[in-house]
């Protein structure tokens, strides 16, 4: 009857990840993540791997909440964090004799930004600019807690070692990585019922139009003949006809109709438009 073999013992890094990570001395750790690693690069099986991915989960899920802002889903945050921690595992080179974290961490930290800057943006902004958002978002919230009260800006900029105009522009600029629904309301305690953001938007008054249309004919009609300028005056702002505008001068239908063509003709050249077919430019006199 074949002996039963004993258990293989867990590496340190695997005992320390139930047991407590951070109670390991920076040496110890060192040593177990490149244990893990080792394992990872001699079994090269599944389970190592997923036995690496679990001893560093607390490392990226610590690097996604540093990267948490605003409504981003902290469970897509600790996604990312650990595509790039499956990327560090696969690229990490033993050979070189660095710390696993060392390079594990920068990796990270790359693919959360990649996912700020590829994803996290509804407009588009330069990468710089996308970079120093992140920035100034975090030294925010760091000097806030030394402080006491929100920073300034040229505190931000002192800072950050970038100039004020800067820090501003990178606080434009967050407004664009997340949108904002127009049904909102207007008022941040949403007292006011029924009023929203796309209610308080300004829109295009036609009356502009209209008076700077009206003044531009009026002064055109200041320059036609005087009984000319005054048959459109009484067929278009008294709105009468021919005939009763004709009663009105004295003169035939017939004459108010030739008067009224000849008028609008020349109003059109006046104002820039070709004339219309059949209707003759007016000459001045009777």
């Amino acid at each position: 009857m074949a002996l039963a073999q004993p258990s293989r013992p867990a590496p340190p890094v695997l005992r320390s990840s139930v047991a407590g990570r951070a109670k390991l001395g920076r040496a110890e750790r060192d040593a177990a993540d490149r244990e893990v690693i080792e394992r990872v690069r001699r079994e090269a099986s599944p389970q190592a791997r997923a036995a690496a991915v679990e001893a560093f989960l607390p490392l990226t899920r610590s690097l996604a909440r540093r990267y948490q802002r605003g409504e981003e889903p902290l469970d897509d945050l600790e996604q990312v964090a650990s595509l790039g921690l499956l990327k560090a595992i696969d690229g990490f080179d033993l050979s070189r004799g660095t710390a696993f974290a060392s390079f594990a961490v920068p990796t990270i930290v790359g693919e959360l930004r990649r996912h700020f800057r590829d994803k996290g943006w509804t407009i588009r902004v330069p990468r710089e600019l996308q970079e120093l958002t992140l920035r100034v978002a975090k030294e925010t919230e760091a000097a806030g807690t030394e402080l006491g009260r929100p920073p300034t800006p040229g505190e931000l900029a002192k800072r950050l070692g970038v100039p004020v105009e800067r820090v501003l522009e990178a606080r434009e600029a967050s407004h664009a990585m997340r949108p904002v629904s127009l049904d909102r309301p207007a008022t941040p305690d949403g007292e006011s019922e029924g009023d929203t953001l796309v209610d308080r938007f300004g829109v295009t008054d036609s009356g502009f139009s209209r008076a700077e249309d009206g003044a531009t004919v009026e002064d055109l009609l200041k320059r036609l003949p005087e009984r000319e300028r005054l048959v459109v005056e009484l067929r278009f702002h008294e709105d009468l006809t021919q005939s009763e505008i004709g009663e009105r001068i004295g003169i035939s239908q017939m004459h108010v109709s030739r008067l009224l063509r000849r008028a609008m003709a020349e109003l059109q050249v006046m104002a820039g438009r070709p004339t219309t077919a059949g209707a003759p430019a007016l000459t001045r006199g009777g």
